[in-house]
C-alpha cells in the first residue's frame, strides 16, 4: 500500500522458486509434547488434535517427529487446560512470546534455491519451527519474538537486496 516507503521492492520479476512478500504475526503460543508412546501408535495424533477441539482453539502450524508433536496457536486464553489435557500424552513444554514469518511466494518443491536463501539469510538467528511442504504458496518459520525484527531484516537482505 507504500511503494515508495523504504523496505518495499515492486520488481517484475517472477517465476517458480520466487518469495513475493514476507509477513509476521505475534502473539504465538508454542506447544511441544514429547511421547515414547506416539511412536507407531495409531490415532495419536487425532487423540492430540482432538483436545484443541474440544478448548475450540486453532493450530496454526504443525511439524512432528517420530516421537513429538510441535504446533502453534495464536489464542492462548485455554491454554491451562489445553496443556493440563495434553500432559495425558507426555511430556509438555510451552513457549509463549513467539512469532511466525511466513514467506509468500511460488515455491513448488521442484524450484531450487527459496528455502536455501531463505535459512542462509537466517543463519545467526535460532528458529524454534519450520513448516514447509504443506502449500506451494508459504515457507513458516516460529522465532521468539524478540528476534522478529532481526530475523526479518535478514530475510529482506538475504531475498530482496541482491535482486535490486
Amino acid at each position: 500500500m507504500q511503494p515508495d516507503a523504504p523496505g518495499t521492492l515492486i520488481s517484475a520479476r517472477t517465476g517458480p522458486g520466487s518469495i513475493k512478500a514476507i509477513a509476521a504475526k505475534d502473539g504465538i503460543t508454542a506447544i511441544n509434547v514429547k511421547s515414547s508412546r506416539m511412536l507407531l501408535a495409531h490415532g495419536f495424533l487425532r487423540s492430540l488434535f482432538e483436545v484443541f477441539e474440544r478448548h475450540r482453539t486453532s493450530i496454526d502450524m504443525i511439524t512432528t517427529s517420530e516421537v513429538a508433536v510441535s504446533l502453534t496457536i495464536d489464542d492462548a486464553g485455554r491454554l491451562p487446560q489445553i496443556v493440563a489435557e495434553l500432559q495425558s500424552f507426555g511430556a509438555v513444554a510451552v513457549d509463549e512470546n513467539q512469532s511466525i514469518i511466513c514467506l509468500v511466494g511460488s515455491l513448488t518443491q521442484d524450484a531450487n534455491g527459496s528455502a536455501h536463501r531463505a535459512f542462509a539469510a537466517l543463519r545467526d538467528v535460532p528458529v524454534r519451527m519450520i513448516s514447509y511442504g504443506g502449500s506451494p504458496n508459504n515457507i513458516s518459520i516460529l522465532v521468539s519474538t524478540e528476534d522478529k525484527v532481526r530475523a526479518l531484516r535478514a530475510l529482506n537482505a538475504g531475498l530482496f537486496e541482491e535482486r535490486k
